[in-house]
């Protein structure tokens, strides 16, 4: 039980919120630049950097400027950036081979940073959906969704960004087996010591708009996603989910997306104690983004109160469009 407290006014509550110095002393959450993971779209071509409309103040880079915002990233104090690729439509296929090609955005990319800012980590997403015609995350026959051939590509996938020289490695896909086939031929291909962050919880969320605009995904998509990304009404599942990839070999699970499920966020953090993440994805990035290109809200307050609701929440970081402005923000 809670300790009884002093009635008022021997108790004052706000003895502690009076100034700033007493504020930081009791602080319960703090936030630091360590906390993020920076996503970022790659593009082919050089010294690119196009703006994604329904993502104000983002943009898709090519590799060379994928390189300067890695620099950024890591002057600012930011551990890891994620690549996500905005693939030539011409190179989207019904076998997603491009998914593996060692020559691909995003394996290229990956070579381009390690080589140039070796101390900062790489994350790479693995699923089909930026190689696939169909727009989805595995493999289309007869109307459904197949579940062990799409692990088969994904291991492919995962292999070669592992061989690009990822450090984090993302499951996105949200297929049945995908966590422990692809950490097997991990270990048996020599890549011990690349983490798996499993998009464990991730939900059939009507927030992920934007960023399928910013992979040119927005119209190729045939029918929903619902068959293997979660209901948003389910939290017990997301438990059960969140335990299998964890007994499969996941070093670091994620709930995806953040705000509209702290409640997964605290629960995943309290029941398994391992490291949890949560993805600001980008429809919460553009509506905070947007309201305050708009003047509605205070847009670097509602920044870093979103970002500290996350550590509240239980999360030991969280992937956001906002890194690098938050980052600097707390630099001073």
């Amino acid at each position: 039980m809670r300790p009884t407290q002093a009635p008022f006014p021997a108790t004052r509550l706000r003895r502690t919120r009076r100034t700033p110095a007493l504020r930081a002393l009791v602080a319960e959450t703090t936030l630091t630049p360590g906390d993020f993971i920076w996503p970022v779209f790659v593009r082919d071509g050089e010294g690119v950097s196009e703006p994604i409309h329904s993502m104000p103040g983002v943009n898709r880079l090519s590799v060379d400027k994928v390189v300067e915002a890695a620099r950024e990233a890591h002057a600012l104090g930011i551990p890891a950036i994620c690549l996500f690729p905005y693939t030539d439509p011409a190179l989207k296929t019904e076998d997603c081979a491009e998914a593996w090609n060692p020559e691909n955005l995003s394996n290229k990319a990956t070579r381009a940073i390690k080589a140039a800012v070796p101390e900062l980590a790489v994350m790479t997403d693995v699923a089909l959906d930026p190689y696939n015609i169909t727009g989805h995350d595995g493999y289309l026959e007869d109307g459904q969704i197949v579940n062990d051939r799409t692990v088969e590509a994904l291991v492919k996938q995962a292999l070669s960004q592992a061989d690009a020289g990822a450090d984090i490695i993302g499951p996105s896909d949200m297929m049945d087996g995908r966590i422990g086939a692809i950490r097997s031929e991990l270990e048996a291909r020599g890549h011990e010591n690349v983490l798996l962050l499993s998009y464990a919880a991730k939900f059939a969320s009507a927030f992920y708009g934007p960023f399928r605009d910013a992979l040119g995904a927005s119209g190729a998509l045939k029918g929903d996603k619902k068959s293997y990304q979660q209901d948003p009404g389910n939290a017990n599942e997301a438990m059960r989910l969140i335990e299998r990839d964890l007994s499969e070999g996941a070093d670091m699970v994620m709930v995806k997306p953040g705000m509209p499920y702290l409640d997964i966020c605290r629960r995943a953090k309290t029941e398994f104690g391992a490291p949890t993440f949560a993805y600001q994805v980008s429809g919460e990035y553009a509506m905070l983004a947007g309201a305050a290109e708009r003047g509605w809200i205070d847009g670097e307050k509602a920044m870093m109160e979103s970002l500290t609701a996350f550590k509240r929440a239980g999360c030991d970081g969280v992937l956001t469009y906002f890194a690098p402005a938050a980052a600097r923000l707390l630099n001073g």
